[in-house]
């Protein structure tokens, strides 16, 4: 049976949804076709997600590391829901990795429950671990603002020819010269920052979208998010925000022929509700003005739970990565960067990029 073996940096909530996920369709899945719920592919190029297989694990809470996966992605300051208890357990213990940027000073403030408590232990060797358990993709869960710490884990993977998958806005993959790099050595790479299954930004995209092509001129917008896991508490330091909403930003932007302003479109995350956990409440309003120059605004709120609403793009991700090392492509992979994250090397409608992956698939398929 064929493995797709990844590494993850990061055993927060979206780990814990992607693991919950991998053995729920491992398990409720019977069939290739595509109508399963909550999926884009089952069988996506010849990998089911039953196929991918967690080898390596990172973290540097003193609550995981040490632990067993299972266990870890139980333990605080993880909230999301458990969709799927894991029957069975993953034989995997989380090693410590590497704290760096990866704490923001200001969680010390909140209670131990909801923050980070930095394990004492010495980081273990991630090139080394990446080589022994012949981890094929490393996959980039850390906080947002982590740029020294997610520069680190992707010089891991280029040294040892491991595929990076950047779910975090710190560009990497859409960065031109880490672009070569990874070019360079032959190592396919897909980023930066997740785009979720049915996220704000991508009905927030989609929207722009529908306003320009129905000759609706945009005039303002606002995409404000609240949420009460980890994520939202780290991003209250607002000096770590600078590439998050540069990123959700230009995923808008890019769906317009002429950008708004800067001081017309406002988009990012807005505050911390501790309550909501694992939910997030998106507040989107639109203004623009259509035949005649008439004036109209749209406004809309979405509810998710965020950690499974980015696991269902993120198994695909993994599996258009390990499609691409079987076919001997390096560099940053522009059809599933553009679908999967909000801010890939080169921008494209959702249409479009959803076309392009599944010609990257059939491609695939046929060879």
């Amino acid at each position: 049976m064929r493995q797709i073996r990844i590494a993850i940096a990061g055993v927060g909530n979206c780990a814990s949804s992607l693991v919950q996920g991998i053995e729920f369709y491992k398990r409720s899945a019977r069939d290739d076709n595509n109508s399963v719920p909550g999926l884009m592919h089952y069988n996506l190029g010849g990998y089911r997600p039953g196929d991918i297989k967690v080898v390596a694990a990172f973290d540097i809470d003193k609550r995981k590391v040490g632990k067993t996966l299972t266990d870890a992605i139980a333990s605080k300051p993880n909230c999301t829901k458990t969709f799927y208890p894991i029957p069975r357990r993953i034989p995997v213990t989380v090693q410590m990795g590497v704290p760096l940027d990866g704490v923001s000073e200001h969680l010390n403030g909140y209670p131990a429950e909801r923050r980070f408590i930095v394990a004492g232990k010495k980081p273990a060797d991630v090139v080394k671990i990446l080589k022994k358990t012949g981890a094929d993709i490393l996959l980039n869960y850390l906080p947002v603002g982590s740029e020294k710490a997610t520069a680190y884990y992707a010089e891991a993977c280029l040294r040892t020819g491991v595929s990076f998958v950047n779910c975090v806005p710190v560009f990497i993959v859409s960065d031109k010269a880490w672009a070569k790099r990874f070019q360079e050595r032959g190592i396919p790479a897909i980023g930066d920052d997740v785009k979720s299954q049915m996220g704000a930004t991508i009905i927030h995209r989609c929207l722009t979208k529908l306003f320009e092509d129905r000759g609706v001129k945009i005039e303002t917008t606002y995409q404000l998010n609240v949420g009460g896991n980890t994520d939202f508490l780290n991003m209250l330091n607002r000096s770590r925000l600078k590439s998050k909403k540069i990123s959700k930003t230009e995923a808008v932007q890019s769906q317009l022929h002429v950008p708004l302003d800067h001081e017309n479109i406002h988009i990012g995350p807005s505050d911390y509700i501790p309550w909501l956990n694992d939910n997030k409440v998106c507040f989107l309003r639109m203004e623009g003005r259509g035949f005649g120059n008439v004036p109209l605004h749209l406004e809309m709120r979405l509810s998710v739970e965020d950690s499974p609403n980015s696991a269902g793009v993120v198994i695909d991700a993994i599996r258009c990565c390990k499609i691409a090392r079987d076919r001997k492509i390096g560099g940053a992979l522009v059809s599933p960067s553009a679908y999967f994250m909000k801010h890939p090397l080169q921008q494209f409608s959702d249409d479009e990029a959803r076309e392009m992956v599944e010609e990257f698939i059939k491609a695939s398929r046929e060879r």
